[in-house]
């Protein structure tokens, strides 16, 4: 973010405005965190702020200070498509293409508003008047913070600003093991700490709610898990009749990707999870190291994210679907069998 960018945007927040706030569709805890942390900000800032979502999230980001004044954008669009219109700015959060956010896309891109644009990932599109785009931030609240402290209110971090940037931080860099967590990373996390971010409890709220359906279908994703050891691979695979025998709801499977890197030796982590209400295979994929995943994704599955963690999507049945992952592989094989 350059100087001028900072002046700019101090420039547009000098004065009180008609704010909107935006993160991506299924938001995730860095999603919702640096949505809630800037909702939080700028209400101190004394602006007319509206944080609005593509669609609901799981319960447990429902906790989160401020969690009950957000939009769902898929059950109130009239309201929101109102408040979008009436917005001098706009934030967009965690995500860098407009066709992220659904439905959203077309009223936002209308929109007469200031675009700002707050992210992490590759890649981004140039819609935005303001961009603060890095890909070597641990997560978008680390972004949001920084963000703060260039506009000089760092002392305006209160208790729900710090639980929601928090929050993000420590979800997006995997409890701080990531390699994107930086000594800087570190730091911010002791600040918000010193801010009021109640650590252990944060923690709890987002790792330790499981439902025993939940727990369920985990084991059953551990019993579906696959290792190729020639590719340093594993991968997991959850159908639809699966899903439904455990009563699945959303964000239930959040994290299971992560446990195919727990076994010694592997590198690359995926798991392909069926969606026949909207005909797709959703795919996660995690890796270590310097693999890619955001270029695997982008080149064989309609995807993209970070280097260590993407996103992708199959319109093939499950069971092409893995083959398709599977005849892929030994095009990737030195690469992924570096040292």
């Amino acid at each position: 973010m350059t100087n001028d960018d900072i002046q700019n945007l101090k420039q547009l927040l000098s004065t009180p405005k008609n704010i909107v706030i935006i993160p991506h569709k299924n938001p995730d805890g860095d999603a919702m965190g640096s949505t809630l942390g800037l909702y939080h900000y700028l209400k101190k800032r004394h602006h007319n702020v509206s944080a609005i979502t593509p669609n609901d999230y799981p319960d447990f980001l429902k906790w989160m200070p401020g969690e009950r004044e957000v939009l769902k954008y898929d059950s109130n669009a009239e309201k929101a498509n109102e408040l979008i219109e009436k917005a001098e700015l706009i934030f967009t959060l965690d995500f860098n293409a407009l066709d992220r956010i659904g439905d959203m896309e077309v009223p936002v891109k209308d929109s007469e508003a200031i675009k700002i644009m707050i992210d992490h990932h590759q890649q981004p599109e140039d819609y935005a008047l303001i961009m603060y785009s890095d890909v070597t931030m641990s997560s978008t609240c680390e972004m949001v913070y920084n963000v703060i402290e260039m506009l000089g209110d760092s002392d305006q971090i209160e208790a729900d600003i710090a639980t929601c940037l928090y929050t993000g931080i420590m979800t997006d860099t995997g409890s701080f093991k990531f390699s994107c967590t930086t000594h800087r990373t570190h730091n911010i996390i002791g600040t918000l700490i010193e801010k009021g971010a109640d650590n252990s409890e944060i923690h709890d709220n987002i790792y330790d709610t499981f439902s025993y359906n939940q727990l369920q279908l985990l084991g059953c994703a551990l019993q579906n898990l696959i290792v190729l050891h020639e590719y340093k691979t594993a991968y997991i695979t959850l159908s639809q009749e699966e899903l439904d025998r455990f009563n699945f709801k959303k964000g239930d499977t959040e994290g299971f990707v992560n446990y195919g890197l727990a076994l010694k030796g592997i590198v690359f982590s995926v798991i392909f999870i069926e969606n026949q209400q909207d005909n797709i295979i959703k795919i996660s994929l995690r890796s270590k190291n310097d693999f890619s995943v955001n270029e695997f994704a982008r080149a064989h599955f309609n995807g993209g994210g970070h280097i260590n963690a993407a996103g992708g999507r199959s319109e093939l049945s499950l069971k092409a679907t893995v083959e398709k992952f599977i005849s892929i592989l030994p095009s990737y094989k030195n690469v992924l069998n570096r040292k």
